[in-house]
């Protein structure tokens, strides 16, 4: 089922919505990525799909980025779209991951996105206005949290006015829509899917519109795609906060012979919370360029860190140095920073957290929100990431559910300590989409697990992808051990 005729499709009953036949005829002129890296093996084209799914007929189009490799005899046994998530990754760089996995890459056509508002495609933007990293959420002043909740409420002005009607138009409904006209202008009566964080979101709803044109689905480290995002984005801190103190502390103060922050994982606590304090006090400008407030630490350095086990190294390195630099830097090196699109990425997962599904808090709730997710999860709790979507004015948009009706076995790939998307969200997915299984990575932390060297997991993915091969049953796999200081993850 590699290939099909636009009849066979129909023929075969496929949901096709009537408004994309007008668009289905179109072809790809596959070209060397200009703009990329790709090692010789990736082409790249693009699609013009409506700016609106509902109104197609109004003249109004955008462009669609992607990307592909093919197996080197030309032979693919099937087409696998990929995802890397965000929600608003830029994707088309995505299947150069799967070139050193031979038996996906030999025997699938694989391919790469930039969804709408993102990377190649047409972009929205919030005229690169971006929340203060400046404002240190944990000060609980009525001054200071008038800041935090003005910058909140600029953002989603900015969003939308930046990013006009095309911005309005930036949903997962459309999305999938973008990528079901892709599947038939590219000839495919079926494809398979391996979607990342956010992609597990667009995956499980592309499924929901068109479960029929899905032959095989990965979600790997996944949230709860039945929820809505103000629920979803309530379990970061907590996922964050366990990551910290259960794998980065230990790891930190058993090598205090190389970044002497601590022994034990409580003292490596407090150092960071005592550079933490002084930053607040007086933030610090570090040789590559960047001046670091409390928010800068948290938000960039330290979470930054925590999505996989090998950039352990480099944000103990970064907390080691600007705790000698506070120390250290003279005071002119201690000044206020300084304040295609190329905020497209934060634009588009603006658009679509805030676009896609309601939320409820307004400013009083989500200041009672931060207080108490706060008190239990210090490390992030104080931060709302979709806190502008408080103050957006959201389009009518009524996203279909995911049930996994209609769909065939769904493979989860899920960290049991997994930051970014806590596992206690992939197992309520569990529950609520039929026909899934499970396949849970213990003593593991990393955010995104298939592709990048745990073998157990790969092998796992690939018979399910390639060889059809479901498990009959939920299943285990070891993680991969912490590695040592300076390790970089080939």
């Amino acid at each position: 089922m590699y290939r099909t005729t636009l009849a066979a499709a129909l023929a075969a009953g496929l949901l096709v919505a009537p408004e994309a036949h007008a668009h289905a005829n179109q072809r790809i002129d596959w070209q060397p990525c200009a703009d990329l890296t790709t090692e010789g093996r990736l082409e790249c084209g693009r699609i013009t799909a409506p700016m609106n799914w509902n109104d197609p007929h109004n003249g109004k189009t955008i462009t669609i980025a992607v990307s592909r490799t093919r197996p080197k005899n030309g032979k693919a046994k099937t087409t696998v779209f990929t995802n890397p998530g965000g929600p608003g990754g830029e994707g088309r760089s995505l299947p150069l991951l799967y070139l050193n996995r031979p038996k996906l890459s030999e025997n699938a056509e694989i391919v790469g996105i930039d969804v709408r508002g993102t990377g190649a495609s047409s972009n929205v933007t919030c005229g690169q206005f971006s929340t203060s990293d400046a404002l240190d959420p944990r000060d609980r002043g009525k001054a200071n949290l008038d800041l935090v909740y003005r910058d909140m409420e600029l953002q989603a002005r900015f969003c939308q006015s930046r990013s006009g009607e095309l911005g309005r138009h930036v949903t997962t409904e459309q999305t999938v829509k973008d990528l079901d006209l892709l599947r038939r202008v590219m000839g495919r009566e079926k494809v398979s899917w391996i979607g990342y964080s956010g992609g597990t979101w667009l995956g499980a709803h592309y499924a929901a519109y068109f479960p029929r044109t899905i032959d095989r689905m990965v979600l790997d480290s996944s949230n709860d795609v039945t929820a809505r995002f103000e629920e979803v984005f309530g379990d970061w801190a907590m996922g964050f906060e366990r990551r910290f103190r259960v794998d980065f502390l230990p790891w930190v103060a058993k090598y205090d012979h190389v970044y002497h922050l601590g022994k034990t994982a409580e003292e490596v606590r407090q150092t960071y919370e005592n550079t933490r304090r002084e930053l607040a006090e007086q933030p610090v400008t570090l040789p590559d360029g960047v001046t670091y407030h409390p928010a800068t630490l948290d938000f960039g350095v330290l979470r930054g860190s925590l999505f996989s086990k090998h950039s352990f190294d480099a944000g103990a390195r970064k907390l080691a140095e600007l705790t000698r630099a506070l120390g250290q830097a003279p005071a002119q090196q201690r000044n206020t920073a300084q304040a295609s699109h190329p905020d497209a990425v934060m634009a588009t997962t603006y658009s679509i957290l805030c676009n896609d599904t309601p939320f409820l808090a307004d400013r009083a709730q989500l200041e009672r929100e931060a207080e108490v997710n706060g008190a239990k999860w210090p490390l992030i709790g104080y931060y709302q990431v979709a806190g502008p979507c408080a103050f957006w004015d959201r389009p009518n948009v009524n996203l279909k559910r995911p049930t996994g009706h209609g769909v065939g076995p769904v493979l989860m790939v899920q960290a049991e300590r997994d930051p970014a998307t806590p596992i206690e969200g992939a197992r309520r997915t569990h529950r609520q989409l039929k026909n899934s299984i499970m396949l849970t990575v213990e003593d593991e932390g990393d955010h995104t697990l298939y592709g990048y060297g745990n073998e157990c997991v790969d092998s796992t993915v690939e018979r399910y992808l390639v060889d059809g091969v479901t498990p009959a049953r939920d299943l285990t796999c070891r993680g991969m051990s912490l590695p040592e200081p300076g390790h970089q993850r080939k």
